[in-house]
């Protein structure tokens, strides 16, 4: 590898040993001497390329947030041109198994609870609910028109909910279960008519 892509290499290894160990602890009482002995590398190196542990927690946070973007991406994409069958797509990567996954889950519960203290932190997840509120309400315009903003706050709560209730209960509900209840608000608001 060239001297050009040893940066970013050591950068990646750096965030997926962040996530990693997030998700080992299940909390972010992680020291950038774990993250770096992950990532297989010196905690100096680890401090030259983030600065500080904070920095890298934000790094992680960004990256799940590019991996949660690229899925509703990846859904839409695959999504029927309607807009009932692309909303449906953006409820589905929500629960997709890349979002799923067990280090993915500690570390997004542990980034919610960092946000109370953290403006870097709380502004990441103002991002991820501006993105979901925006794709719920593309679709549901067309649909549900003057409900539309109600429809997509209680759809959001629903997968917010659901999300968390996946990753605190033992055993956790199928991903499926999860998708269809929401799936399930979604078509009782839909089948609501509008007050004339």
């Amino acid at each position: 590898m060239g001297r050009k892509g040893v940066e970013p290499a050591r950068r990646k290894a750096l965030v997926d040993a962040a996530i990693g160990e997030i998700g080992r602890t299940g909390s972010l009482d992680v020291t950038v001497s774990q993250i770096a002995k992950r990532a297989g590398m010196s905690p100096a190196l680890a401090h030259h390329y983030f600065g500080s542990k904070e920095q890298i927690f934000l790094a992680a946070m960004r990256r799940l947030l590019s991996d949660y973007a690229a899925e509703v991406r990846r859904a839409l994409a695959a999504a029927a041109d309607t807009p009932e069958a692309r909303l449906r797509a953006v409820v589905g990567a929500n629960f997709a198994d890349i979002n799923l996954a067990p280090e993915a889950v500690a570390a997004w519960l542990s980034f919610y609870v960092r946000a109370r203290k953290s403006e870097s932190v709380a502004r990441l997840l103002h991002i991820y609910h501006r993105r979901l509120r925006s794709n719920l309400l593309n679709e549901l315009r067309p649909l549900a028109g003057a409900r539309a903003e109600t429809i997509a706050l209680g759809l959001a709560a629903m997968i917010d909910g659901l999300y968390i209730r996946r990753a605190l209960e033992t055993p956790p509900p199928p991903r499926g279960a999860c998708t269809a209840a929401a799936l399930d608000y979604l078509d009782l608001h839909l089948a609501k008519k509008d007050p004339q």
